[in-house]
């Protein structure tokens, strides 16, 4: 019985002699391919959501997203063998996303008549063991290295086939030969990754071996002599419809249109979400943290309001409302806004913490300063805005032109403040944002899906 071929064939050829100098340049040379690959890409991942869907339904693969998102594999494998995925070859990568007979890499994967319906809801995750290999492969190994900036530590990390194709660089510069055996071993792991990429991409059910098939060459049982053409329907001598310029372009901008359209799904739902559920009794949605500092006083970083700023949030975010209240009982704190100036003056010298960073709903990123107690609050008069208690205190702050700050401390001037902290708007403009948002989205939605079905649809043929 003859051999049965892998579903995934890759291939590629050491093009000989190779340029000492070239590579120093491949970068900015494929540039071109960068920006391409990156809009394709995105197009891929909208393809094979709509490919699940269609799996998970007919157990079929549409063809012409199969023909379109195989050719995305090998248009990127072409382009990154010529540049530092492996270095292999001088000749420039065609643009195209069709089988090049005579190019020294090239990426077979054939078609499945039928796809496992429950298996495409559980690949990715099948797949994680493989991802911690190719993550050495490619780079996700990282370990603790020295930042030559400030000499602290930090994560960094560089994958195995980049290790050895800038080795093989190396050798190729100073004897113009790149080492066979560097090339087949890197082979060797770009061909493992192009099979899982094809396994998480839906594009076969086969599950990739845990092996490292080296060489150019697939092994003995998988090999496909380099003239032979990967099996497609012809008319004419030639497949029929296929993705052209044409289609391809429509595939794209339908992509970015889907793309955009669930972010717009997904802002104008928060936005629904917030003004249904996160509403106050008065009205007002709110954001809150605990405050907390040895210190003597908290202060906001300045927000700088300019004349158009100043209109958009009086129109916008309306009433906006600052509310602390003081996580000890007993404790009177002074709630305060200034100018940003006057505030930098009243502070100056005093031991105080500027809120830099807050991140959930009980933390804070505090910078910390030394120095003596302030003045009296009540004995300086540069507040636009006052409120004190042992109790919540609120502050309706005016909204102006100008930077503006606001300061807690306790009242009696003791360190060691601690608030709960509210910051609220009416923000009367929140239903119309999430309608438009929602139905900019529905259109854009339709606008992608006609886009990709119509170039789909003659693609197909």
């Amino acid at each position: 019985m003859a051999p049965q071929l892998r579903p995934v064939w890759v291939q590629a050829r050491l093009d000989t002699p190779l340029s000492r100098w070239l590579w120093l340049v491949k970068w900015l040379l494929a540039v071109p391919h960068f920006l391409i690959l990156a809009l394709l890409w995105l197009a891929f991942v909208v393809l094979t959501v709509v490919a699940f869907v269609a799996i998970l339904v007919t157990g079929r693969y549409p063809r012409a997203i199969f023909d379109f998102n195989v050719g995305v594999l090998r248009w990127n494998w072409r382009v990154h063998y010529y540049a530092y995925s492996a270095l292999g070859t001088d000749r420039y990568p065609p643009f195209t996303l069709a089988d090049v007979p005579d190019y020294p890499a090239r990426l077979r994967i054939d078609y499945p008549p039928r796809l496992h319906r429950g298996l495409v809801l559980v690949k990715w995750l099948l797949a994680v063991p493989h991802y911690l290999v190719i993550g050495l492969f490619l780079g996700g190994g990282a370990w603790l290295v020295r930042r030559w900036g400030d000499g602290g530590p930090g994560w960094g990390g560089v994958g195995l086939i980049g290790i050895l194709v800038f080795i093989a660089a190396i050798v190729l510069l100073f004897t113009g030969t790149y080492p066979k055996p560097v090339f087949d071993f890197v082979l060797g792991m770009n061909r493992w990754v192009l099979r899982v990429a094809a396994y998480v991409g839906l594009l076969t059910d086969e599950y990739p071996p845990f092996r490292l098939d080296m060489g150019g060459t697939e092994p003995d049982e998988g090999l496909v002599p380099e003239d032979t053409e990967p099996t497609e329907p012809t008319e004419g001598g030639r497949r029929p419809g296929g993705w052209t310029v044409g289609r391809i372009v429509p595939v794209v901008v339908g992509a970015l249109f889907a793309l955009g359209a669930l972010g717009l799904l997904a802002a104008g739902s928060l936005a629904l979400w917030a003004d249904r559920t996160q509403r106050d009794d008065d009205g007002y949605v709110t954001a809150e943290a605990t405050l907390r500092t040895d210190t003597f006083a908290l202060s906001s970083e300045p927000l700088s309001l300019g004349p158009g700023a100043a209109d958009w949030v009086t129109s916008e975010l309306g009433d906006v409302r600052v509310r602390v209240t003081p996580t000890v009982p007993g404790v009177r704190v002074f709630l305060g806004m200034t100018s940003a100036e006057e505030a930098e003056q009243y502070l100056r010298g005093t031991g105080h913490a500027v809120v830099s960073d807050i991140t959930g709903r009980d933390v804070t990123t505090l910078q910390f300063r030394s120095g003596t107690p302030p003045a009296p609050p009540d004995s300086v008069d540069i507040w636009a805005a006052t409120a004190s208690g042992t109790r919540a205190v609120t502050l309706d702050t005016p909204v102006s032109e100008g930077e503006w700050v606001l300061v807690v401390l306790n009242a009696d001037r003791h360190p060691g403040v601690s608030v709960r902290a509210e910051v609220g708007a009416t923000a009367p403009a929140l239903p119309w944002v999430a309608g438009t948002a929602l139905a900019g989205g529905a259109v854009a939605l339709v606008v992608g899906a006609l886009l990709i079905g119509i170039a789909a649809r003659r693609a197909t043929g």
